[in-house]
């Protein structure tokens, strides 16, 4: 599955699904703030108009139920 555009809080997010072979770092979930460990697969994540900059900085990297669940999360 490649990458997609999904909609969250009146905006569009570039979706991109990363494998467990190609995640080799671990990060922060936001959306439950637990680490996602490496080798897990997980979603990456950035906003299709960025606010400034091409967007890089607005990545992040989501465990896919997380952001399934995304709309159950405060503004």
């Amino acid at each position: 599955m490649g990458e997609r555009v999904e909609e969250w809080q009146g905006e569009e997010w570039a979706v991109r699904p990363v494998t467990g072979s190609a995640s080799t770092k671990p990060y922060r979930c936001p959306g439950c703030d637990q680490q996602i460990r490496p080798a897990t697969p997980h979603l990456v994540i950035w906003p299709v108009e960025p606010l400034v900059g091409d967007g890089l900085d607005a990545r992040r990297h989501w465990h896919t139920a997380c952001w399934k669940a995304r709309h159950r999360r405060p503004r």
